[in-house]
C-alpha cells in the first residue's frame, strides 16, 4: 500500500502551485467571492482512516453534489418508479440545458443534470413540505457524515433564488409536460436549499462512504441503500456525474464522481475509499479544474480506477458476497 498521507500532501502542494486555476461560478453571488486558489482534499478509507491536506477543513457550497444524496432519498421513497420520470442516460449537454426537454417530452436525461434534480425534488415533496424536506435532507447528510455541524448556507440559497431564472424555466417547462406535480416555487425552494448545503472535504468524504461500502453506513453497519442500488448510483455518477464532461472525467480518473459548481467533487473507489476534493476554479464545462487533476493524480499513484482488476475485492470478500 502506498503512503497515502504523503501522496495526499504531495497532490495538495502540486495543486496549490498549478498555474491554471479556472474560473469561479460568478453567476451565484456568494460563490463569486471565493478565492480561486483554495484547494482541499480528504480521503477516507474503508477502515475509517482519513488523510487530509490543504483547505480540507474549510466549508464550501456543495451545489450539485447534493443531487447524489437527494437521489438516494428519492429512491428510498418511491423506488424504481422514479425512473418513469427521469432517465439514466448521459445528457451530452450543459447541466442547465433546456434543449432536450422538448424532444423528450419533459423527461430529463438523468437525475444529475439540473432538470433531473428538479424532478427529484418534486418527488421528495410528495412526502414533505419544503421546509420539512430540507430538514430531512440535512438530518440524512449529518447522519451519513456523523457530524451535526453541517448546515445550509442561507446566503447561497437566497442568491440561487434571486438568480435562478434558467432553473425556473426548466421547472415550468417540465410542469407544462406534467412532470412536475407540485407548485414550481415550492419545488425550487427545496432544490435551491439542498444545493446550498455547506460542507468541508472531510465531511463530504465521510458522507459518501455508503457508496464505497456497498450501501452501508460504516459507523452503524446499517443499510442506507441495497448493494445493488449503491452500485447503480455509482454507475450513474461515472456516466453522468460531470454533465457533458462525464466521459472526459471517466477517461482521466476511472472513478464514479459527482461535481458541483462550488468546486467540489465527491469520488468513490468502491470497497476502498471515499474521496472529496475542492477547488473553486472551474473548467469550461463547470467542473473543478484542479479537483479533476488532483483525482487523476491520486489514481495514478494508487491504481484505484474501477477499471483496474481487483479494486475493492478485499472489502467485498470481508463483507460476504451475499445476494443482491
Amino acid at each position: 500500500m502506498p503512503d497515502l498521507g504523503a501522496i495526499v500532501h504531495e497532490i495538495a502542494a502540486e495543486m496549490r502551485n498549478h498555474p491554471e486555476k479556472g474560473t469561479v461560478a460568478d453567476y451565484i453571488p456568494a460563490l463569486a467571492t471565493v478565492p480561486a486558489d483554495r484547494f482541499g482534499i480528504a480521503v477516507v478509507m474503508a477502515d475509517g482512516t482519513c488523510h487530509m491536506a490543504g483547505d480540507a477543513q474549510e466549508a464550501f457550497s456543495i451545489q450539485s453534489i447534493s443531487k447524489v444524496f437527494a437521489l438516494t432519498m428519492a429512491l428510498g421513497a418511491v423506488g424504481d418508479a422514479l425512473w418513469q420520470r427521469v432517465g439514466r442516460e448521459p445528457s451530452g449537454s450543459a447541466f442547465n440545458s433546456i434543449v432536450q426537454l422538448e424532444s423528450e417530452h419533459g423527461i430529463p436525461r438523468n437525475p444529475f443534470i439540473n432538470a433531473g434534480a428538479i424532478v427529484v425534488s418534486d418527488i421528495l415533496l410528495g412526502r414533505y413540505e419544503p421546509r420539512e424536506a430540507i430538514g430531512e435532507m440535512l438530518r440524512f447528510v449529518r447522519a451519513l457524515a456523523g457530524d451535526d455541524s453541517i448546515v445550509v448556507d442561507e446566503e447561497v440559497a437566497r442568491g440561487e433564488q434571486e438568480t435562478g431564472y434558467r432553473n425556473m424555466a426548466l421547472a415550468n417547462y417540465m410542469r407544462a409536460f406534467g412532470n412536475i406535480h407540485h407548485p414550481v416555487e415550492k419545488v425550487l425552494g427545496l432544490y435551491f436549499h439542498q444545493c446550498a448545503l455547506a460542507m468541508n472535504c472531510r465531511q463530504l468524504a465521510m458522507a459518501g462512504r455508503y457508496l464505497m461500502a456497498r450501501g452501508r453506513n460504516p459507523d452503524t453497519g446499517r443499510s442506507v441503500v441495497s448493494p445493488q442500488r449503491a452500485r447503480r448510483i455509482n454507475a450513474l455518477m461515472l456516466t453522468c456525474g460531470h454533465y457533458d464532461g462525464s466521459g472526459e472525467f471517466a477517461f482521466r480518473t476511472g472513478l464514479p464522481g459527482k461535481s458541483g459548481v462550488g468546486g467540489g467533487i465527491l469520488a468513490i473507489a468502491p470497497g476502498v475509499a471515499s474521496i472529496a476534493v475542492w477547488s473553486p476554479g472551474l473548467n469550461a464545462r463547470g467542473n473543478s479544474l484542479a479537483g479533476t487533476l488532483a483525482l487523476e493524480r491520486l489514481v495514478q499513484h494508487t491504481g484505484w480506477s474501477v477499471f483496474e482488476p481487483g479494486l475493492g475485492q478485499d472489502q467485498s470478500q470481508s463483507q460476504g458476497s451475499g445476494s443482491e
